[in-house]
């Protein structure tokens, strides 16, 4: 998988930026207010680029969250 330099991406600029409020986002919530698809790719792609993001399952539902410790 190639991975997109966050730097030079709109699109993981834009789910960072839903992500640094350091709540709980679900995958649906990123969809719409960062505008993109398939989440999952995009959190590794930012963890590749040294962003960690925790993600949780309750029921059928993913929760994402920027681990700023």
């Amino acid at each position: 998988m190639n991975n997109a330099i966050l730097e030079n991406s709109p699109r993981l600029q834009r789910v960072f930026k839903v992500l640094l409020d350091g709540q709980k986002h679900t995958t649906r919530d990123i969809i719409r207010r960062a505008a993109v698809c398939a989440v999952n790719s995009i959190v590794a792609e930012l963890r590749e680029n040294g962003i960690n993001v925790t993600c949780e399952r309750k029921k059928a539902i993913w929760y994402y969250r920027l681990d700023q410790e």
